[in-house]
């Protein structure tokens, strides 16, 4: 299996992405921020919920480089709030597979 919070340590965003993200984070609410992101139902398990937010934030992304008319930056945001916030709860249940909090790359 791979080590997602790995995974997200290596993506490269804008600066100005990561700091809103991390920001956000600060105050996720799993139930709320997950059900807005992922729609209804009972929020999956932390390993699921990253696999399935590390898809959307991929496709978000692909709109933004192309320049894409219908992208949403705010949505691309939430989606790494959740994103960061999944991945440190991943790590805390599971501090061998890493020991610090997810940090994204900011892209120069």
């Amino acid at each position: 299996m791979t080590n997602l919070p790995s995974v997200i340590d290596r993506l490269e965003r804008p600066r100005l992405l990561i700091q809103a993200a991390r920001a956000g984070a600060m105050e996720y609410c799993r139930t709320a921020h997950l059900r807005r992101v992922l729609g209804p139902g009972q929020a999956p398990p932390t390993d699921t919920a990253l696999r399935r937010l590390m898809e959307i934030e991929s496709d978000l992304n692909d709109q933004r480089v192309a320049g894409y008319a219908g992208y949403s930056i705010v949505r691309h945001v939430d989606v790494l709030i959740a994103l960061l916030a999944e991945a440190r709860m991943a790590r805390h249940c599971n501090p061998v597979a890493a020991t610090d909090a997810p940090t994204l790359t900011p892209a120069e």
